[in-house]
């Protein structure tokens, strides 16, 4: 958890946004920031997703992003994937700044989980790791999607086991046909190569994606 810094938002839809989920700090500029927020109630504690503030104002960026947040939402018929954040709310169109919903967990993303441990991760813990994102993306690719978003950045280590978040954000950083090296919220040592041409995401770039996860958990 971090402070809120300067020119984030006060307030995403009915939620009142609190502090940050981790921070701009990382060797890749983030696409999109996450606040945990409560709602107007103050019954719940959420994780609230939008675009970072370089695509605050990029309309073409901000529509494909509430796209794939939706797409998110709808992923297995309302029963996602176990180590998959569910999303659970995403913003209408034309509501301004679009934001995704995910509920809260005390967590860590992987790379500041590396930097706590000091270190690479133990093998017992980046086996249990691969094994659980491996059974996620499986239960992704049975159900007929690419996840287009695996990355370090886009894991999250939690108490009873990973989250792995970022659901599309290749195809939200640039649609297909376009390069996306280099791309703020893309780390490009686990882009897919068809991918960073501009190539449709397939399932088999989420493979590819994965090793590199595992490689930087273990290195």
């Amino acid at each position: 958890m971090e402070p809120l810094s300067q020119g984030d938002p006060g307030r995403l839809g009915p939620y009142h946004v609190i502090a940050r989920l981790g921070s701009d700090t990382g060797e890749v500029p983030a696409a999109a920031r996450h606040f945990i927020a409560r709602s107007a109630a103050g019954d719940r504690t959420v994780v609230v997703t939008a675009p970072s503030q370089e695509f605050a104002d990029h309309v073409a960026y901000g529509e494909r992003f509430r796209v794939e947040a939706e797409n998110a939402r709808l992923l297995g018929g309302g029963r996602p994937p176990l180590w998959l954040a569910p999303v659970v709310e995403v913003s209408g169109r034309g509501t301004g700044q679009p934001w995704s919903v995910t509920p809260f967990l005390p967590m860590l993303s992987l790379p500041a989980a590396l930097e706590a441990h000091g270190g690479p991760l133990p093998v017992r813990t980046v086996r249990a790791l691969g094994a659980a994102l491996a059974e996620t993306l499986a239960e992704v690719h049975t159900a007929g999607f690419a996840h287009a978003g695996v990355a370090p950045g886009a894991v999250f280590l939690a108490g009873d086991g990973p989250r792995l978040v970022g659901y599309g954000a290749a195809r939200a950083a640039a649609p297909d046909g376009e390069a996306r090296v280099g791309l703020p919220g893309l780390a490009d040592d686990a882009l897919p190569p068809e991918q960073a041409a501009g190539g449709r995401p397939r399932p088999l770039g989420d493979i590819f994606a994965l090793g590199a996860v595992l490689a930087y958990a273990a290195a």
